[in-house]
């Protein structure tokens, strides 16, 4: 049997078991241990140079941890028998490898494991209109031609859009030349929208100065603008990491780059409810506040320096920075026309409210000491060169759309901000570390998407599913409206498993008249469908830039074709395609560009930083035979590599050194100079007071904040895990659960693959004195309930985790046990709510709980459950 036969035989096995993997294995070539047996590197390629007839691949890891770091494939008669990183060269702190991490070193399995979705599907109970709606989830299902599956889809758009109009279509798409760009053609689709991964930073940051660039570099860059380049993080004697988790969340260089800092000299406090894989190698300091309770602390904190600043013998405030490139601090220093008394400092002072935000008011919600909440805040004023790195996730809560504001402000009154050594500001996932613009960019594919005729319905992320179930969605202040959503077209995205009140989710996919999702596995979306379309994976595609990301500062990853398709599968461009014809349309209409076309003009605008780091120049050179060859338009022009080169290696790295011309202090013109080089906010200064913020938030229709940073209480918070907050008594959810990044899963992706599902079980993690308290014992099954959901999980019982709080890592594949009514996999989603507050963001971290030991049948571990594989037959 030939190899491309037995993978293909392989594929269709029922399960993909321990067993079955180490005889295909075996067979391949391959290696077999699901910890240890993968060989990586140099080793890896040693091992391939024994198989004939292979060539190693750049291939994308396309999934968004974010790190999309560097990928090989051996590829031997269109399989992959064995996969590596990164040893284009020697590695260093500051000329690193891109090394991947354990989920792009399994994304073997993305394409070639056993539950690839093979062919078009739809549920036995399908009917036009919906069928028996109910049975979606539980429902068996039928192999049906490609003809089948898309004359399905294209007259249920029809059918839907006649009864019921265009806003009657809720549909997520791949970009330019997918699904979405087909029913924009048709007439327009309803949207949703809502800051996911930012928190509340997207609004409230270019509001008050941050999340923006320095004039001088001119470009909008929403996750580097405010910390300062990697090398000079090891200038710094002192850097808070505040609520992130650089080792799961961000799992490629950005630890590596902390380290460095480390060996420097530089003191590491890390502030978060766990004490995560980050404070394991860098704390030397670890305070484990309540999630959801920053805001409170850093009240605390400025009390304390505003208390005890003594310019002469013990000087906290930088006073100069504050009165030259702040508004809003004291009555001295508000925008114009704004009454004095809302400056910040009387606030924090208790001057009208009678509050003073003293270190022992904070420590009632945040339950950091008050003595810690003083020499912490000493420590930051003090220490000179503080580098403070916010996480993105204090800002996924509800109600706190001023915390960015309240955070930016501790920064900006200990002046640590334009200076080297000194920054202030988001430092998350792979930009954990290191700011600055960008030394590599990609270029534009030559392809925008169609404009969506409906732009008056978009249904927010927090109010999605109420709004399919109850016909009523916020459009603003004052504002609710009408809605009619008779169909969810899943074209990208993992949205029912993804988006917060998952039940509700459930129940919405169960209401419509029809549900279609185009992916490669039987996901969450899937599995609640009527129709299931089977799509190619990016390693089954010409060429991929992964999302048009790589988004490192000093990388760019171009992946190239490493199979050919599997069974059915087909591109989404064709699919869409193949739905336009069957609405009316040109598949010119739909996709104009060829797959070679697009490469090309991303390959040919990609842009890389000269030598003397003053400008941007063409990274690839091309060449009219080039263009020849290629069958596409476009110029020739010069650059650092050939065409066919940069294809073949698909990679390319800025090399670093200490003192080139690339590095980056965030905000330094303004610092030196506010007056010529203002900040893009109503005052052109940082906004402790910003009045375009609190119009901002108004507008939503929700909640509101105030123009300064002052306490909002947060929804589901620590406060109401008090039936009575004034008398301290506990209701029926005293816990407070929060979720975090994990490293078996990028977002969702991955959490199907069996290595991973080995090596990192899906676990709640608890406080050892919690655990006692409920004659819980490690290992043990428990159910987790709050008022959106119930789950089953493992437990891991350990004095890591503050008392009080659990974690559970986001994005397990919803299994619903639906007699009891829980779900088995441990998914956030379905404990957390859509609670839309402030800017409409996704409040993740801020869920109350109650735990208990589950009498029922003990958990078999996920690694032992079955794979999601509908269709039997070979």
């Amino acid at each position: 049997m030939s190899e491309k036969n037995f993978i293909k035989k392989a594929l269709t096995d029922t399960v993909m078991t321990r067993r079955s993997f180490l005889k295909w294995s075996a067979a391949l070539g391959g290696t077999a241990a699901l910890a240890g047996g993968l060989k990586f590197g140099l080793k890896a390629a040693k091992a391939a140079a024994q198989t004939p007839q292979g060539e190693w691949r750049t291939a994308i890891c396309w999934h968004n941890c974010g790190g999309r770091c560097l990928l090989q494939a051996y590829v031997v008669d269109g399989t992959v028998v064995r996969c590596k990183t990164d040893d284009t060269h020697p590695d260093s702190p500051d000329y690193p490898q891109q090394r991947a991490c354990p989920r792009g070193r399994s994304n073997k399995w993305q394409t070639f494991g056993a539950d690839r979705l093979k062919y078009p599907m739809k549920r036995k109970n399908w009917a036009p209109g919906g069928g028996k709606k109910e049975l979606r989830g539980k429902d068996e299902w039928v192999r049906i031609s490609w003809d089948e599956a898309l004359d399905i889809v294209a007259s249920e758009i029809k059918r839907i859009v006649a009864a019921y109009g265009n806003e009657s279509i809720l549909a997520w798409g791949q970009g330019a030349g997918s699904i979405t760009d087909v029913l924009a053609l048709y007439g327009g689709y309803v949207t949703a929208w809502g800051s996911t991964s930012f928190g509340t930073w997207p609004v409230t940051g270019p509001a008050i100065g941050a999340f923006y660039s320095d004039k001088n570099i001119g470009v909008l860059n929403q996750e580097r603008l405010d910390q300062n380049d990697r090398f000079d993080v090891r200038n710094s004697d002192l850097v808070v990491i505040w609520g992130q988790d650089a080792a799961w969340s961000g799992a490629g260089n950005p630890t590596y780059y902390y380290w460095a800092a480390k060996k420097a000299g530089a003191k590491f406090i890390v502030v978060d409810p766990f004490y995560n894989e980050t404070a394991k190698v860098l704390a030397d300091d670890w305070i484990p506040i309540r999630p959801g309770t920053d805001h409170a602390m850093i009240l605390g904190m400025i009390y304390t320096l505003i208390t005890e600043d003594d310019p002469a013998k013990n000087p906290l405030i930088d006073w100069d920075f504050l009165n030259r490139c702040t508004v809003g601090f004291d009555a001295d220093h508000m925008p114009e026309g704004v009454d004095p008394k809302e400056n910040f400092k009387d606030y924090v002072l208790g001057t009208y409210d009678k509050v003073p935000k003293t270190p022992e008011w904070a420590a009632e919600i945040c339950g950091v000491p008050p003595e810690k909440i003083k020499s912490f805040a000493r420590e930051v004023a003090k220490t000179h060169k503080t580098a403070l790195h916010y996480g993105y996730a204090p800002a996924r809560t509800n109600n706190s759309d001023s915390l960015p504001q309240i955070e930016m402000t501790l920064g900006w009154m200990c002046g640590h901000v334009g200076e080297s050594g000194r920054s202030t500001g988001c430092s998350c996932r792979y930009n954990a570390c290191y700011g600055g613009n960008e030394l590599v960019t990609q270029g534009s594919s030559g392809m925008s998407s169609q404009k969506n005729p409906i732009s008056g319905v978009r249904l927010n992320n927090n109010e999605l599913w109420d709004a399919v179930l109850h016909g009523k969605y916020t459009d603003g202040l004052n504002s609710v409206k009408d809605v009619n959503i008779q169909a969810i077209i899943h074209g990208g995205s993992s949205a029912l498993n993804q988006k917060q009140g998952a039940t509700k989710g459930i129940d919405a996919h169960r209401k419509v008249e029809f549900v279609c999702t185009m992916q490669y596995f039987l996901n969450t979306n899937a599995l609640y469908s009527d129709v299931v379309l089977p799509v190619t994976t990016r390693w089954e595609r010409f060429a991929d830039f992964g999302d048009g990301a790589n988004r490192k500062r000093e990388i760019i990853v171009m992946g190239r074709q490493i199979n050919e398709p599997l069974f059915e599968a087909k591109d989404d461009t064709w699919i869409a395609q193949e739905i336009g014809k069957r609405l009316g349309f040109d598949p010119q209409q739909v996709c104009p560009l060829s797959i070679e076309q697009v490469t090309f003009n991303t390959i040919a605008g990609t842009k890389v930083i000269s030598k003397d780091g003053t400008a941007m120049e063409p990274l690839v050179t091309i060449t009219d035979q080039d263009i020849k060859d290629w069958g596409v338009e476009g110029k020739p022009q010069t650059g650092r590599i050939s065409l066919n080169d940069f294809y073949k290696a698909g990679f390319y790295q800025v090399e670093r050194y200490q003192g080139d011309p690339y590095g980056y202090i965030a905000h330094a013109a303004y610092r030196k100079d506010p007056e010529n080089n203002p900040q893009p906010t109503a005052s052109g200064k940082f906004e402790i007071h910003s009045q375009t913020l609190a119009d901002n938030i108004k507008s939503y229709g929700w909640t509101t904040v105030d123009p300064i940073p002052t306490y909002n209480r947060p929804i589901e918070g620590y406060e109401d895990t008090f039936s009575d907050w004034g008398k301290k008594i506990k209701g029926e959810y005293p816990l407070q659960l929060y979720t975090i990044h994990y490293l078996r899963r990028g977002h969702s992706n991955f959490d199907n693959v069996q290595w991973m599902r080995e090596a990192f079980p899906q676990e709640v993690i608890m406080n050892t004195l919690d655990a006692q308290a409920r004659g819980i014992e490690q290992g043990d099954t428990i159910l987790v309930r709050s008022q959106h959901g119930k789950v089953l999980r493992h437990v891991v019982v350990t004095e890591r985790m503050r008392p009080g709080v659990l974690t559970i890592g986001e994005g397990a594949w919803i299994e619903m046990d639906e007699v009891n009514g829980v779900d088995k996999a441990g998914n956030a989603n379905i404990l957390d709510g859509g609670i839309p507050t402030g800017q409409g963001h996704a409040g993740f971290n801020t869920c109350i709980v109650q735990v208990e030991k589950w009498n029922g049948t003990p958990l078999e571990p996920d690694k032992n459950w079955p794979q999601r594989i509908p269709l039997k037959e070979a």
